[in-house]
């Protein structure tokens, strides 16, 4: 039997996902986690705190601080809603929009590459197994928590 877990450690290393910056634009660096806000900011048009903060399923804590420090790169600027005003809306700024495209043609490069290694057939499976790895993760109402002691 594989060491699943194993096989997941490996590729979590290789993928670079515990650098603590994941990649460098516009003379930034850029945590992981800086890099998937920016990702869903833009991907959603002008979100809330809460909606990204849900979308990363991330403690809004941790999360205000990691956006106050993107304000600070100035990389996203915050607006009250104009319908609530108690409820803060997100976008990127122009640079911050910059960075996002540059990291996005980082990781793009990065995947072609490594798809480069393999055949049509072989990208294709690769493709739809994290496809159904991510659908039956949605369905898990299990997190990598402790597991309790009954």
């Amino acid at each position: 039997m594989e060491n699943v877990r194993e096989l997941f450690q490996i590729m979590t290393r290789r993928f670079g996902f515990l650098n603590k910056n994941c990649c460098s634009a516009g003379g930034c660096d850029i945590s992981l986690i800086q890099s998937h806000i920016l990702y869903e900011i833009d991907r959603q048009h002008k979100p809330s705190i809460q909606q990204v903060a849900e979308a990363l399923g991330t403690d809004i804590t941790t999360f205000s601080r990691q956006v106050q420090s993107l304000i600070k790169m100035k990389l996203v600027k915050k607006t009250p809603d104009p319908d609530d005003r108690r409820v803060n809306l997100l976008s990127l700024t122009t640079e911050g929009k910059y960075v996002a495209a540059s990291i996005d043609q980082q990781m793009n490069d990065y995947l072609n590459e490594i798809f480069s290694h393999m055949n049509d057939f072989e990208k294709d499976t690769v493709i739809r197994s994290i496809k159904l790895l991510n659908e039956a993760m949605a369905k898990s109402g299990q997190c990598c928590s402790t597991p309790s002691r009954g």
